[in-house]
């Protein structure tokens, strides 16, 4: 009878605490993006890389809703992991840059690769404006997010999500700037047949065809390929992973029961203090 009591105390505790961290993270307040407004601005900016509309500063952490095909994912972006890469990549969204357009480079167990507009006249706007360098400082890890280029200096508009551990890429230069944080089994069901066929990287030069061409060539000659429909910036964002997770972990560095603690944190996924 007192084990049961006992069981039953800590499922309790459990619970509780379970509950607490769930209040704690939803009672949050959500950061409505007053930046986003849908100005008329951004069709003009789309065809002028000079406009003002491209200075604005991305948010420090932010969250892109990303509508294709296959289904949804999220990615969320951390400023601070690629300043330039995520001022560029928010500017992008913002301006509807990447909406109708096609993940024309998925190579299974290595990345799935977007960023080519769909209309070659936007294409031959963007297609050299390249953006300084970050440095590396997270790695490119499954679902972490980098943009492709072809040397220093040369990154402009086409990214890529890691769809295995890709670590060796950091030593090359491609720094994240953030990660798929919902969805992930949408980005690996995307369209890998084609392989390198359907244009391939920046540095395999045969994306000259897609420059051109754009939609009405891709769906012609591979018509597989998965759509990107619209990307959009999450207007209420909720809290990023990494305030969830510190709420988490200061939460349970405060409870007693080293068992309970241990396994609340590897539900988780975190390592204590």
């Amino acid at each position: 009878m007192c084990k049961l009591k006992l069981i039953k105390g800590k499922t309790s505790i459990s619970f509780l605490l379970s509950a607490l961290i769930l209040f704690s993270v939803n009672s949050l307040p959500q950061q409505r993006s007053d930046v986003l407004s849908q100005s008329s601005s951004s069709s003009a900016a789309l065809m002028n890389p000079q406009h003002k509309f491209w200075s604005e500063r991305a948010p420090d952490d932010f969250q892109v809703k990303i509508e294709t095909s296959k289904g949804d994912f999220v990615i969320e972006v951390h400023r601070d992991w690629s300043p330039h890469g995520a001022d560029r990549f928010y500017n992008l969204v913002r301006a509807k840059f990447f909406n109708d357009s096609r993940f024309f480079r998925v190579r299974a167990g290595f990345i799935a690769q977007f960023g080519i507009p769909g209309d070659p006249k936007v294409t031959a706007v963007w297609r050299n404006q390249t953006f300084p360098d970050d440095s590396v400082r997270q790695s490119n890890r499954r679902g972490f997010v980098s943009y492709a280029m072809t040397g220093p200096n040369a990154r402009t508009t086409q990214l890529f999500i890691n769809l295995a551990d890709n670590s060796r890429l950091d030593a090359q230069g491609f720094p994240p700037i953030g990660e798929v944080i919902e969805g992930m089994q949408v980005v690996d069901k995307l369209y890998a047949g084609y392989g390198e066929s359907a244009g391939g990287g920046m540095r395999g030069g045969a994306q000259g065809a897609i420059f051109e061409g754009g939609n009405k060539y891709l769906d012609r000659e591979f018509p597989l390929l998965d759509k990107l429909i619209r990307a959009s910036v999450s207007q209420e964002t909720a809290p990023s992973r990494r305030v969830q997770n510190s709420i988490v972990i200061e939460l349970l560095s405060n409870f007693p029961d080293t068992y309970q603690k241990t396994s609340l944190a590897r539900s988780h996924n975190l390592a204590l203090r």
